[in-house]
């Protein structure tokens, strides 16, 4: 993989990881960086989901491989969020 490509990973990453941090209701309690990686992550493993269900190769913007890459960021900013808080009572 190319500079270019790991740089362009890394941005789209971090606005798939901001709008899973959207989706999920309330305060999270996680880093940037802890946000970063969850949106890299949920990126990549969109993109194989769709490319393995073949909507990835469509002309224009993947609206599906989108939604999937942004529900798994908020799947995974929701789990990192709940198990980094206390739990009192």
């Amino acid at each position: 993989m190319e500079i270019t490509g790991i740089i362009s990973a890394l941005l789209i990453g971090l606005v798939i990881g901001g709008l899973g941090r959207l989706v999920v209701p309330g305060r999270q309690n996680i880093s940037l960086l802890l946000t970063l990686g969850v949106g890299v992550v949920a990126a990549l493993l969109g993109t194989a989901a769709a490319s393995v269900l073949g909507v990835a190769d469509t002309a224009g913007i993947d609206w599906i491989e989108l939604a999937m890459q942004v529900g798994l960021s908020g799947a995974g900013v929701a789990a990192l969020s709940g198990a980094r808080t206390k739990v009192t009572r």
